[in-house]
């Protein structure tokens, strides 16, 4: 449905909140021997620290993003964009460069025979869907990780960041004021906050005495790499291909976007005592075994790891002005495509919070909603994708529902959720819907909140933190009015704005005259 009228509220620019990353460098490491400032210190250049770089660096937030290795990380660990993650890089500004540079995601072939060369069935991994004025990103998109962090990567240059690589966290002691982390090379970074977006395996989440809970989803191994193949071999980019004859365990091939004949293995062993080999000679001797893909016919073997599936949550995301994020604070099986796009969307979530506190002078008590929001979505995701695994990874029974699109997450009943209004209550995704001359993400977009006003008289507000839109009626929202976060979360409802001005305080988003 086309709404039928929209009136913006026009706002009092302020030069704060126009601050653009031109006016606010990204922090630069210092010289041997000497310390640097910032706000923000961010540790690990994966999705989730580049994601929280970028936001930071629109909002005009000093941050240093710094990378223990010398590059970006080279594999695809994951490879789907959800959408609902997509609806977060349309709001930075990144959709139609992702989307141009992934693709849908093909559908299973299941191969059979003794030499695995016999053609069977096909099916989609994933229930494919239509869009819709609400939920204009209905699918998932097939992504590598590789490149997506090299998009990621590639934007945060232009809004004038960078990542230190070949830089490594030894050490970080904080006080009342912020963070004092020790470099291995004898540096130091004084921060005011530190986000710990360094892995599974943190080091700053094992410092900090935070332990991780969970279990053991797959006692089995599995291999995972990114290899290029010839062009004579019976794969193609027009299906993910499934062999599952092995006695040794099933074996996929999934075709990635950006490389003539690039595809993501996925191996699974049926012996939980199997010790997988990932030299360049093992994975080729994997999927000679297990495929139709002989050895001759694989080109390169660019990455390869292995793991045992674990599902685990870390007892609290915050210690003082340290937090933690992404795979720091919960690992996923890989069943579902959920890890990477719940840690970037933690990102997402912590980085309007830290600007309302560093630049707006909420109170520091904002930022403890990070784990009350996070950590039980977290949870939730974690229980699907463990039960999805289970129910099997590779095969027939692989398919996947749209509970994995992440468009029905919410937090309703959360700390900052006030109000209900039409049809919505707060802590809802903000729906999206044709305007006359755009769509409501067009008004979304941007480090703002936005107070949209449905059929419903609007108030005026001062400064530019605060949009307002009046707008006709329109049925996926109902009438009323309805202060839409940064993140894209409805915070405050209401028929009228009663109580507005009190939840705009709380959150430091109250502008005077």
């Amino acid at each position: 449905m086309e709404l039928n009228s929209v009136k913006e509220t026009a706002p009092t620019a302020t030069p704060e909140t126009s601050a653009t990353a031109s006016e606010t460098p990204a922090t630069s490491l210092p010289a041997a021997g000497a310390a640097a400032t910032t706000d923000v210190l961010i540790v690990g250049a994966g999705p989730t620290g580049l994601t929280l770089a970028i936001d930071l660096a629109r909002r005009g937030v000093p941050a240093l993003l710094v990378e223990k290795a010398d590059r970006l990380f080279p594999g695809s660990r994951g490879k789907g964009i959800q959408p609902r993650t997509l609806e977060l890089l349309d709001d930075l500004g990144l959709a139609e460069t992702a989307l141009r540079a992934g693709r849908d995601y093909p559908r299973m072939r299941d191969w059979a025979g003794p030499d695995g060369t016999e053609r069977g069935r096909e099916w989609d991994m994933i229930e494919r869907a239509q869009p819709t004025e609400q939920e204009p990103y209905a699918n998932a998109l097939l992504l590598g990780q590789a490149r997506f962090q090299e998009l990621l990567y590639a934007h945060l240059k232009s809004l004038g960041g960078d990542v230190a690589f070949g830089t490594e966290v030894a050490a970080a002691t904080q006080d009342a004021d912020g963070v004092t982390a020790s470099l291995a090379d004898g540096r130091t970074v004084r921060a005011r906050y530190l986000v710990a977006g360094d892995g599974g395996r943190s080091g700053i989440r094992r410092a900090l005495g935070i332990a991780m809970q969970g279990e053991s989803v797959d006692p089995k191994p599995m291999l995972v790499a990114d290899l290029t193949v010839t062009d004579d071999t019976v794969v193609d980019d027009l299906n993910w291909h499934v062999w599952t004859l092995s006695p040794d365990g099933g074996a996929v091939l999934c075709p990635l976007p950006g490389e003539p004949n690039l595809f993501q293995l996925i191996a699974q062993y049926s012996d939980e005592n199997a010790v997988p080999d990932t030299s360049d000679a093992g994975v080729r001797k994997l999927v000679a075994a297990r495929t139709a893909v002989t050895e001759e016919q694989i080109a390169e073997v660019h990455w390869a790891s292995d793991f045992r599936p674990r599902a685990a949550l870390a007892d609290r995301y915050r210690e003082g002005r340290i937090f933690l994020a992404g795979d720091a604070a919960h690992i996923h099986s890989p069943a579902g495509g959920q890890g990477l796009n719940t840690s970037v969307q933690d990102a997402y979530n912590l980085g309007w919070k830290l600007a309302q506190v560093l630049r707006h002078g909420a109170p520091d008590t904002l930022l403890d909603t990070y784990e009350q929001e996070r950590r039980p979505i977290a949870a939730d995701v974690l229980g699907m994708s463990t039960r999805l695994h289970r129910v099997g990874i590779i095969g027939e029974n692989s398919q996947r529902s749209s509970e994995v699109r992440q468009l029905g997450l919410g937090y309703r009943g959360g700390p900052l959720a006030t109000g209900r209004a039409g049809a919505l209550e707060a802590g809802d995704r903000a729906p999206d819907g044709r305007l006359p001359d755009g769509r409501i993400f067009d008004l979304l977009r941007g480090p703002h909140f936005t107070l949209l006003a449905f059929d419903t008289p609007a108030p005026t507000l001062a400064g530019d933190l605060v949009r307002v839109h009046e707008l006709g009626p329109y049925e996926a929202y109902g009438r009323g009015l309805f202060l839409v976060r940064p993140d894209g979360y409805v915070g405050w409802a209401g028929e009228d704005a009663t109580g507005l001005d009190d939840y705009l305080a709380s959150i430091g988003a109250a502008e005077r005259p």
